[in-house]
């Protein structure tokens, strides 16, 4: 299936869930902001938010500086 992430079109092998396809991007669940199809996830609900075909996703990272 294919989802848009971030503007690029990705191909998962089946439908999962947010904190998965973060943890398979090495990505820290606490250090990002999840945005599915234009509504923000909360943290808590990325283990039960399952990603479908031709979802839009948006992610953005916290980085730390000064």
């Amino acid at each position: 299936m294919q989802i848009i992430v971030n503007g690029r079109e990705e191909v998962l092998e089946k439908s999962t869930d947010i904190l998965a396809f973060l943890q398979s991007k090495k990505l820290e669940p606490d250090a990002v902001v999840v945005e599915l199809n234009g509504l923000i996830i909360e943290k808590k609900r990325f283990s039960e938010t399952l990603l479908n075909s031709r979802d839009q996703v948006e992610i953005l990272r916290f980085v730390g500086g000064g």
